[in-house]
């Protein structure tokens, strides 16, 4: 039996606060799941992919 939480019971499902920005590649408005920090590069969900490190298996 696995008696790990599950994913719904560590309180990551509810709804998350949005904050708008402006995509540093493209100059898209988007929503992120963070507050931006000044000076630091924000990207669209399309630019994002071309800038996420490659994933390691």
């Amino acid at each position: 039996m696995d008696n790990r939480p599950r994913r719904s019971d560590r309180g990551f499902g509810g709804p998350r606060e949005m904050h708008s920005a402006k995509c540093s590649d493209c100059g898209a408005e988007t929503q992120v799941p963070f507050k931006p920090t000044e000076g630091r590069p924000v990207y669209c969900k399309e630019c994002y992919q071309k800038h996420r490190p490659p994933r390691r298996y």
